[in-house]
């Protein structure tokens, strides 16, 4: 088995911190396995990328230690359970986001007065 490299090593550090900070915040525990799984993949060759949540997720650990942190959640637009997961311009108008300028035909969309 090779040896891991440094940046190896600070990242499963950080996994092993953020776990640790997370124990009894609700959320925290899961959230920070997500995130890790989900960039599980990265080649190792996009050091750019891969320094880059390294240092995001520093700055979560620092607030998570902080004491002001009760939880941790992610802010993600739930889907309504209505609504089917769709293609292309499938998104709702529902007032509290901010509105796709273009129409499914990729032109932008003219105001009723006429701009």
């Amino acid at each position: 088995m090779s040896r891991h490299s440094r940046l190896q090593r600070q990242v499963l550090s950080l996994y092993r911190d953020l776990l640790r900070a997370g124990r009894g915040k609700p959320g925290a525990e899961a959230r920070v396995r997500a995130e890790f799984r989900q960039h599980a993949g990265l080649p190792r060759s996009d050091v750019l990328r891969i320094e880059y949540l390294y240092r995001r997720g520093r700055r979560q650990l620092q607030l998570l230690r902080s004491g002001h942190a009760t939880a941790m959640g992610a802010f993600v637009r739930l889907r309504a359970p209505t609504e089917e997961p769709g293609g292309v311009g499938s998104q709702p108008d529902d007032g509290d986001g901010p509105r796709n300028p273009h129409d499914s035909t990729g032109a932008p969309e003219t105001r009723p007065d006429g701009r």
